[in-house]
């Protein structure tokens, strides 16, 4: 370690470990201070001469708004940072590994992991400057080069997996539309006992039919709702009546409701097994709640009269590419035009002139 009697520096109550034979630091450091003291190389250098991903400038404004929303209850994880050699660690006594990092103020520290965190707080704070006064964890290496950098920058994202769409929604209290999808999916008769909590999408041998990320989109198309939009009760119990409606309407959900039709042959045969079809009903359905109650259940009751197995041909042209379902906003486009077609509804030129273009593409 150099000495830094002469030298300003910086300093972070830290705990010290060894990791592969070197050590490291876990350290504190309040959130004012890191867009000041961690250097992010934008440099347009060639990607061999960096140690990290260019910074995906489209990312920071919701991680930013993250933070200025949820000032009492956000959680960032820790940055990862190397350090040139201008640093010492002080022991406190009789506690060999707890004590404090000296960082030169005229040493380099690079961010390894976090580039995308660091710039997000600098935004955050500029919005609610309060926000500064919080801490965040970092972990120091010390610098061995841009090969052992590289490597470290490989070796942090290399195992890194993003959690399912179902799972994230089932551990969502902040998003409205993930709040409303567990309610109705413990709820809605189409759901109860039918929905996956956890994957994204559905196992070839599971028992059940629709993710429970395929419902919140689904919901929020049906109520028009964004990704942030808040959902009334009313609106809530809306979806249920509809979702409930639907399913007494639905051959298919009734008779595997009622164990006369298998899961595994539902899924294999039918399209309304699948969250294409759950999306693109939620499509017609937004049109449908324009309606008179009694309007709504006359239109509804026609979905008993629909073809709805795969092999049926306006649903090979629609909901397919390549010979499987497709979830593309192009394919749901034309599956639920399909239906308000077959449902009798009303159709505007706008709609049938993208029809035949994608048709015809």
């Amino acid at each position: 370690m150099a000495s830094l009697d002469n030298d300003f520096c910086y300093s972070f109550p830290a705990v010290r470990g060894v990791q592969a034979g070197r050590p490291f630091y876990i350290a504190t450091c309040p959130l004012r201070i890191i867009p000041k003291i961690f250097i992010y190389d934008e440099e347009e250098v060639p990607p061999e001469l960096r140690a990290q991903r260019t910074l995906n400038k489209a990312r920071i404004p919701e991680m930013s708004r993250y933070l200025v929303d949820n000032p009492d209850d956000y959680v960032f994880s820790a940055l990862t940072a190397s350090v040139g050699s201008g640093v010492s660690f002080v022991e406190q006594d009789n506690a060999p590994n707890i004590g404090t990092l000296k960082v030169s103020m005229n040493t380099s520290i690079l961010i390894n992991d976090g580039q995308h965190r660091r710039a997000a707080i600098e935004e955050a704070i500029k919005l609610k400057p309060e926000l500064g006064q919080d801490n965040i964890a970092i972990v120091f290496y010390i610098d061995e080069g841009l090969n052992r950098s590289q490597q470290m920058f490989a070796d942090l994202n290399q195992h890194a997996i993003r959690p399912s769409s179902s799972l994230s929604t089932l551990y969502d209290e902040r998003d409205p539309g993930a709040r409303v999808a567990k309610y109705l999916a413990t709820s809605a008769k189409p759901f109860i006992g039918f929905t996956e909590m956890e994957k994204g999408s559905i196992p070839v041998k599971s028992n059940k039919i629709f993710a429970l990320s395929a419902i919140k989109h689904a919901t929020r198309a049906l109520l028009a709702k964004g990704p942030k939009d808040d959902i009334s009760d009313d609106e809530k119990d809306l979806a249920l009546r509809f979702w409930n409606c639907i399913n007494d309407n639905m051959t298919e959900w009734l008779l595997v409701q009622e164990k006369k039709l298998a899961v595994s042959e539902f899924r294999q045969e039918y399209l309304t097994a699948h969250g294409i079809a759950l999306q693109a009903i939620a499509i017609v359905g937004h049109q449908l709640l324009d309606f008179p109650e009694d309007k709504q259940l006359e239109k509804i009751k026609k979905f008993q009269t629909i073809d709805w197995r795969k092999s049926n041909p306006e649903w090979v042209k629609r909901a397919m590419m390549h010979g499987k379902l497709s979830k593309a906003s192009s394919n749901i486009f034309l599956t639920a035009l399909e239906i308000k077609r077959q449902l009798g509804l009303d159709l505007n030129q706008e709609d049938l002139q993208k029809e035949q273009d994608l048709l015809n593409s």
